[in-house]
């Protein structure tokens, strides 16, 4: 019966190079910037199957956005892209017409900020974790030296 820790190694893929690994977990990080909520899964599985990529790297660079992280995001991902457009102002929400067509036209001015600066980080995000990443891994992969023989019993203290 093989041990937990080759199967941890199997899944893993750790006969793949760094680069590789760390390919697939900035792909994972431009995923989780992407502006299209709701999909996130689904692009992660088909750039995985796609590219022939380590789903788990693609999956933990995926998962940087979360619950916790979400508000955070979707706050930067607006704010980056009214900045890169100029738009100082932030648009109104009136929430005594929530017809469809009502949030529609309400909605809109806020698809084009988002869609630019979701873009932006996504570019920005992978353009830093592939090389974070790669770092770690290849310093993580590197084999550690033996330990050094001890001395003889009788040259001890």
């Amino acid at each position: 019966m093989a041990s937990f820790r080759a199967h941890l190694k199997q899944v893993l893929h750790l006969q793949e190079s760094p680069k590789r690994t760390a390919t697939a977990f900035a792909i994972g990080t431009a995923i989780a910037f992407c502006p299209f909520y709701g999909f996130h899964t689904l692009l992660a599985i088909g750039c995985t199957w796609g590219f022939r990529l380590n789903f788990i790297a693609v999956m933990a660079g995926n998962f940087i956005n979360n619950p916790w992280t979400l508000i955070p995001i979707l706050g930067a991902t607006y704010w980056t892209g009214a900045l890169l457009l100029g738009r100082a102002e932030t648009p109104s929400f009136d929430w005594h017409d929530l017809s469809f067509s009502g949030i529609y036209e309400q909605v809109l001015p806020y698809a084009i900020p988002f869609l630019l600066g979701g873009t932006v980080l996504s570019v920005a995000a992978t353009a830093l974790a592939y090389p974070v990443a790669l770092y770690l891994i290849s310093k993580h992969r590197q084999p550690t030296p033996p330990p050094s023989p001890l001395p003889p019993h009788d040259q001890l203290g």
